[in-house]
């Protein structure tokens, strides 16, 4: 047995997940989903904190596990400054901002928050993040908007995508740096990024409103009636940005967030349920076809991934539509959990050096 214990955590918009490693041996791995009505009661994500921390340690308690053995405690990163990919110590720099959520507001600013609440009980433990959202390594050219007030930024699911790509380079027999794909993280937020020589030079911010909609983001809206939106004096500013961000997709067209209660309905005969679900393969397809040309169509693979990966009639959906581009591979679910763990393991064995925040 590994003397090597490890701690992964991974907050995101609708659950909770976390996983016990000794060390590259799973000895624990568990997925705490949160309804809206849960999260309702927090006004803004940063207040989730208790309720989420308390949630992980009770389980571990439950489970047996003996907490102050757990040295290497590594949550999911959150919206700080812009980061190179790596793992990062997580320093009082790295806390401050993802409280402030100076990106904005989002589950994973929770990933830091959490495991140095942790590491902090445990003599000898300590804090880390691996590849956060705010991963960068997007090309210049793709950071213009269209004005010079407003720039692109590189917000996704990094950490999953990077995973998902290693694997697949892996089953392939050749390295990620070689390949050029297209990954496409579904979940409660998609993103699609374009994968080059191992960087993502190009990304939607899977966040702030860029891309496809989801169950519980609403994706590229018409800005025009957005304009016309804010100033109607209907709503207050956080009214719109909820719709944007946590009521937008499958909360605003069907009131969940629960993708499987949208597949479900849709295979019993529901029409809106069907067609909303079909509306976002098709904004998943459109993107992808997007993301081809930045590579001039030379695409050696396009992955989808992620939670709604499981859902056959969606992922053939967008097969159907993109499979004259690429051949698409599907690795459904998420390996954020083990890669965090095997970045923490890669620390432990002296493999890599953990950076400083910000670098």
């Amino acid at each position: 047995m590994s003397d090597i214990r490890i701690l992964a955590i991974n907050p995101g918009s609708t659950s909770t997940k976390f996983a016990v490693y000794f060390g590259a041996e799973c000895k624990l791995k568990k997925t705490l989903r949160h309804s809206i009505e849960e999260l309702s009661l927090y006004e803004d994500i940063i207040d989730q904190f208790e309720f989420r921390k308390g949630l992980i340690i009770d389980s571990l308690v439950e489970e047996g596990f003996e907490v102050d053995r757990i040295k290497y405690i590594i949550g999911r990163g959150g919206l700080t400054y812009p980061l190179k990919s790596g793992v990062y110590l997580v320093n009082n720099q790295m806390l401050e901002h993802a409280r402030a959520g100076i990106y904005g507001q989002h589950a994973s600013n929770l990933g830091p928050l959490i495991a140095d609440y942790i590491a902090l009980q445990i003599p000898g433990a300590h804090a880390y993040i691996a590849d956060p959202v705010v991963t960068d390594e997007m090309d210049e050219i793709a950071r213009f908007s269209g004005h010079p007030l407003f720039e692109r930024r590189s917000i996704f699911h990094a950490l999953n995508q990077k995973a998902t790509a290693r694997l697949h380079a892996e089953k392939q027999g050749c390295k990620y740096e070689m390949l050029n794909l297209i990954v496409v993280h579904l979940g409660g937020g998609i993103s699609i990024g374009v994968h080059s020589n191992g960087k993502v030079i190009d990304v939607n911010n899977a966040l702030d409103g860029e891309g496809p909609f989801s169950p519980e983001r609403s994706g590229t809206l018409p800005v025009g009636q957005v304009i016309d939106l804010c100033f109607s004096q209907k709503y207050e500013k956080e009214e719109i940005r909820r719709m944007v961000i946590g009521e937008g997709g499958f909360v605003a067209y069907l009131g969940t967030n629960d993708a499987m209660q949208v597949e479900t309905r849709a295979k019993n005969g529901e029409e809106k349920a069907r067609k909303i679900q079909d509306a976002m393969g098709y904004q998943v397809a459109k993107a992808i076809g997007e993301m081809s040309v930045v590579l001039n169509g030379k695409v050696d693979a396009i992955l989808l991934t992620g939670g709604l990966a499981y859902n056959q009639v969606l992922t053939q959906y967008i097969r159907t539509k993109v499979g004259f581009i690429s051949e698409v591979f599907v690795y459904p679910g998420e390996d954020e959990l083990e890669a965090l763990a095997s970045n923490a393991l890669r620390v432990a064995r002296g493999e890599i050096e953990p950076m400083e925040y910000p670098n």
